[in-house]
C-alpha cells in the first residue's frame, strides 16, 4: 500500500522526468535544502545542541556553566555603590532570574541533544531522503527554515535591546571602582544572558519548525481528498502523519513539561519576591526580571502555538473528510442509483416501479427508466460505507501533539491560564496585605 501512496504522488515527477528545466529546479531546490539542513546543523553544532562526541559533550558543558551560571552569579556578587536602590534586593530578584534562565537552558540542551545525537538533523525534522516527499516538499522546506530563523532574530532583537537598556540604566546607579569595571560588568552580564536566551529560544523554535514542517504534510493531505477516492489509501496516509505526530510527542515531551514548570516557578518565586518587597520597585532592581520574563513568555507561546496549530489542523481533517463524504454521496453520479433507495430498502422500491411499468397499457407512451443492477446496488453501497467507516475512523483518532495523553488544544491552553491565574491570585492573597486604620 506504501507503494501505491509513493506512485500516486510521485505521477506529476514521472511525467515531467523528461523536462530539463523540471530536472534543474528540482536540482536546485535539493540543493537549497541541503545547504539550508547544513547551515542548520552549523548553527546547532555552535550553541551546543550537537554533543556527538565526549569532547563535544564536555566542552558543551563546561561552556554553558561558565557563561550560564559562573560568569553572570560572580557579576552579580561584586560589590558596588548603589546610589538608589536596595543592593540586597536587586541581588536577590537578579539570582532568581540567573537560576530560571540556566535551568531553561539547560533542559534545551538536554532534551535536544540527546534527539539530535539519536536521529540526526534529517530524522528530527522528518525530512530525510528515505520518506519520498523531499522532491515535492523541498521549496516548502526551504521557506519554513528561513520563516524560523526570521521568526528567531524578530523575536529576540527587541529583547535584547531592552535588556542592554536596562544594563546601561543600572550602570548609571550601581557604580564600580573605575568605567572600565563597569562596562566588563555590562558586557558580561550581557553576553551571559544573549547565550542563554539564545539557546532557550532556539530550542522553542526548533519544536516551532518540526511542527510547522508536517503542517505541509497536512495540508497535501487535504488536497488529497480531492484528487484520490481510494480510501485505503487516505487510512494509511493519516495513519502515517499520526505516527510522526506520536513521535514528535514522544521526543519533545520531556522538554515541554520541564519549559512549563521552570517559567512557572521562576515567575511565581520572583512575583512573591515582589509583592513582600516594601520599597518601590522600579527599572533598576526590577528590570531584569522583566526583560527576561517576555524572553520566558515567548518561548512558551512559539512552544504552545505551535503544538495547538498542528493539534487543531489534525482534528480539522476530519470536517474536510465529511464534506468528502457528503459530496461524494450527493454527487450528480450517485442521483441515478439513490432515487431508487428510500427508507424502506432499495429493492422494493424498484420492484413497485417496475410493476408499475408492466401495467401500463402504451409502453411507448412512457420514458425508459434503467433499473440499477444488483452490481450497480452493491458497488454503490460498498462505496458509501468505507467512506462513511473513514469518517468514523477520523473521528475516533484525531491525533495531534500530546503530553502523557493530554492534546495540546485550545482547551488545554484554556486549562493552563486558568491555572496560573489562579496561582498568582493565591499569591497574591497570600502576600498582599491591606490594612485599615481607625
Amino acid at each position: 500500500m506504501s507503494d501505491h501512496i509513493t506512485s500516486e504522488h510521485q505521477i506529476p515527477v514521472l511525467l515531467k522526468q523528461n523536462d530539463p528545466q523540471h530536472h534543474q529546479d528540482e536540482e536546485d531546490m535539493s540543493n537549497d535544502l541541503n545547504g539550508c539542513l547544513q547551515s542548520l546543523d552549523f548553527y546547532m553544532l555552535l550553541l551546543g545542541f550537537n554533543q556527538s562526541s565526549v569532547l563535544q559533550y564536555g566542552f558543551t558543558w563546561v561552556t554553558f556553566v561558565m557563561v550560564g551560571i559562573v560568569v553572570p552569579v560572580g557579576v552579580l556578587l561584586m560589590p558596588t555603590n548603589c546610589l538608589k536602590c536596595d543592593l540586597y534586593q536587586v541581588q536577590g530578584f537578579e539570582l532568581v532570574v540567573v537560576s530560571s534562565h540556566a535551568s531553561l537552558a539547560a533542559s534545551a540542551l538536554f532534551c535536544l541533544s540527546h534527539n539530535l545525537r539519536k536521529y540526526g538533523i534529517r530524522k528530527f525534522l522528518f525530512v530525510d531522503q528515505y520518506n519520498g516527499y523531499v522532491q515535492r516538499f523541498s521549496r516548502e522546506y526551504v521557506n519554513k527554515i528561513y520563516e524560523s530563523k526570521r521568526a528567531l532574530v524578530l523575536w529576540f532583537l527587541p529583547c535584547l535591546i531592552l535588556k542592554l537598556s536596562r544594563e546601561v540604566i543600572r550602570m548609571m546607579y550601581m557604580k564600580h571602582e573605575s568605567w572600565w569595571r563597569s562596562c566588563g560588568v555590562l558586557v558580561a552580564l550581557t553576553f551571559s544572558w544573549t547565550y542563554v536566551t539564545v539557546i532557550f529560544l532556539s530550542s522553542c523554535l526548533v519544536f516551532h519548525l518540526v511542527c510547522n514542517l508536517q503542517i505541509i504534510h497536512f495540508d497535501d493531505y487535504a488536497n488529497l481528498l480531492e484528487r484520490e477516492t481510494d480510501v485505503l489509501v487516505f487510512i494509511e496516509e493519516h495513519a502515517r502523519l499520526r505516527h510522526h505526530l506520536s513521535k514528535i510527542s514522544h521526543r519533545f515531551r520531556i522538554y515541554l513539561l520541564l519549559v512549563f514548570l521552570v517559567v512557572t516557578s521562576s515567575q511565581f518565586a520572583t512575583l512573591f519576591q515582589i509583592t513582600e518587597f516594601r520599597d518601590k520597585v522600579t527599572f533598576i532592581n526590577g528590570g531584569d526580571f522583566a526583560v527576561s520574563s517576555i524572553a520566558q513568555v515567548v518561548g512558551v507561546i512559539f512552544c504552545l502555538n505551535a503544538a495547538a496549530k498542528i493539534s487543531h489542523r489534525a482534528q480539522g481533517l476530519a470536517s474536510l473528510a465529511s464534506r468528502w463524504h457528503a459530496l461524494a454521496s450527493c454527487g450528480a453520479d450517485d442521483m441515478s442509483q439513490m432515487r431508487f433507495s428510500n427508507i424502506n430498502g432499495t429493492f422494493e422500491a424498484a420492484t413497485a416501479l417496475s410493476r408499475s411499468v408492466s401495467l401500463e397499457s402504451d409502453m411507448e407512451a412512457m420514458n425508459y427508466t434503467p433499473l440499477p443492477t444488483n452490481a450497480q446496488l452493491t458497488s454503490y453501497l460498498s462505496s458509501y460505507h468505507r467512506r462513511q467507516a473513514f469518517l468514523m475512523y477520523l473521528q475516533n483518532n484525531p491525533g495531534g501533539i500530546t503530553l502523557y495523553g493530554w492534546t495540546v488544544d485550545r482547551s488545554l491552553i484554556n486549562t493552563i491560564f486558568f491555572i496560573e491565574l489562579s496561582l498568582v491570585l493565591f499569591v497574591l492573597g497570600r502576600t498582599t496585605v491591606f490594612t485599615t486604620t481607625d
